[in-house]
């Protein structure tokens, strides 16, 4: 059984729980579906204002997808996150990130 397999069947026990969304999406981003898990990541960032990781993959699923627009916007939001919890080298890869867009 895949990651994203296993993830999906808690995700459909209990769909409001963040952390098994947040997982979800990231076992789909790292099998290659990012269209499939930025759905999953959205719901997992909404869930905590200052959870930083499923922005960060958030960002690159939606920049896999092309949508930049809305990448630098993620990215942007995370890094304020990073930089406000002292997180250097999550800061140190948005901003490589963000020059790229």
């Amino acid at each position: 059984m895949s990651r994203s397999e296993l993830f999906r069947r808690h995700v459909a026990a209990d769909p409001a729980n963040a952390l098994f969304r947040f997982s979800l999406g990231q076992a789909l981003h790292a099998e290659g579906a990012a269209a499939e898990a930025v759905e999953h990541l959205r719901l997992a960032a909404a869930s905590k204002a200052d959870w930083m990781m499923p922005r960060i993959l958030l960002g690159k699923c939606l920049l896999a997808v092309g949508d930049k627009a809305a990448a630098k916007a993620v990215f942007a939001d995370a890094l304020a996150l990073a930089v406000a919890q002292g997180h250097e080298e999550p800061e140190e890869e948005l901003r490589l990130l963000l020059a790229t867009l």
